[in-house]
Order: structure tokens, then C-alpha cells, then sequence
């Protein structure tokens, strides 16, 4: 279990960075809370887009990459939170005094991120769906990860654990999710939901 004596040496330095950089940014607060708090929002944004194009593309294979881009975050947030309470880490406006702080103050601790685990599980998962969506995908995540601690709500090693994590979890579990997910599309492809998963028209059946 980290000490806060040790996140602060360990860490501070660069958080007040950043907390510096906010509190002369005030042109930025509205843009950066935005991000922090809703950001998220965008990731399933990104997650429609890679199952249109992998049905646009006909592509049952990437099609199974996008549901195991949104399973995969799923499991990686499972897998997140024994971790955030066995760590116990404070989040850092409990722990450093006088800072600025954009965020609604929380009981819950910090350590890793939900929002980076979730943002860096989906950017790994659309790098599978299409390598310019999951490109896409990655500076969004890191705009996020930054957000969260330009608004004091993190440090940066909480943001760059939640990324890891969620990264290693998608690309860890793909390896046994995507040939199960790919054989249940080409099912679902022979049933009456075969529009769900291609945009391409079933064969007429033989006479």
C-alpha cells in the first residue's frame, strides 16, 4: 500500500505542475472540467464509429473487435476497482493543501484512474477495429488523462496506471475473446440480425 508520504515525494512534483499550469489557464477551466467530467462520453462515441465501419466494411473479424472493445473496458473497470481499494490512495486535494481544484470533491480514492483504465481499454480495443480510429482514439484518451489531473482530480502516475491497465487487459484478453467473438458473428450473421454485423446482403438461398 502506498503512504501519502510516498505519493507526495513521488509525485507531487509533477501534479503541481500541472496544477500551476491550470491555476494560469483560466481560459482552459470550462474546456479541461468538460473533459474531465463527460469525456467519456466521446469513448462510446468512438465505439459506434468502429462497429459502422467494420459493417460498412463487411468485416466480421474487426466487427467481433469492436464488441470486445466495449466487453474489454467492462472487464478492465472489474478489474480496476479491487485494485483502487487495496491501494487506498487519496486523491490529491485530500493530501496537498492550496491548490486549485475544478472537480466535485469525492470520498473515493485515486489510484488508477477509472476514466484513464476506461479510455485506455477502448483506444487499444478500436487499434484492432481500424489503426486510424484507434490513432483517433488514443489522443482522446491522453486529452482525458490530462484533463483529469489538470482539474486536480488525479496525479499523473493514477492516469498513466488507469491507461496501462486498460490497455493490457484489452490486448491480454483479445487473445482468447476474439476468435469466440468472431464465431458468434458469423452466427448472428446467419440469423435475422445478420444486419446487425454487415451491411453486406445475406446470398439468396438455393432453389
Amino acid at each position: 500500500m502506498l503512504s501519502q508520504a510516498d505519493v507526495y515525494v513521488g509525485d507531487a512534483g509533477d501534479f503541481l505542475l500541472v496544477n500551476r499550469f491550470a491555476q494560469r489557464t483560466g481560459w482552459l477551466h470550462g474546456i479541461m472540467s468538460a473533459v474531465a467530467d463527460q469525456g467519456l462520453i466521446a469513448f462510446v462515441v468512438l465505439i459506434a464509429v468502429g462497429w459502422w465501419l467494420a459493417r460498412r466494411a463487411n468485416d466480421l473479424p474487426r466487427m467481433a473487435a469492436v464488441a470486445w472493445t466495449g466487453l474489454g473496458t467492462l472487464v478492465a473497470v472489474g478489474i480496476n476497482q479491487p485494485i483502487v481499494s487495496a491501494v487506498h490512495e487519496a486523491r490529491p486535494y485530500t493530501t496537498i493543501p492550496h491548490i486549485l481544484v475544478l472537480v466535485s470533491r469525492s470520498s473515493d480514492y485515486g489510484f488508477p484512474s477509472d476514466h484513464a483504465t476506461m479510455a485506455g481499454a477502448v483506444a487499444t480495443g478500436l487499434l484492432f477495429v481500424n489503426k486510424r480510429l484507434g490513432i483517433v482514439a488514443w489522443v482522446a484518451a491522453l486529452v482525458l488523462a490530462f484533463a483529469r489531473v489538470y482539474v486536480a482530480a488525479h496525479y499523473p502516475h493514477d492516469v498513466a496506471a488507469g491507461l496501462a491497465l486498460g490497455a493490457v487487459v484489452v490486448l491480454i484478453g483479445r487473445l482468447v475473446a476474439q476468435p469466440l467473438l468472431t464465431a458468434v458473428a458469423r452466427r448472428v450473421a446467419a440469423t435475422r440480425l445478420r444486419p446487425v454485423v454487415t451491411a453486406e446482403p445475406a446470398a439468396p438461398a438455393a432453389v
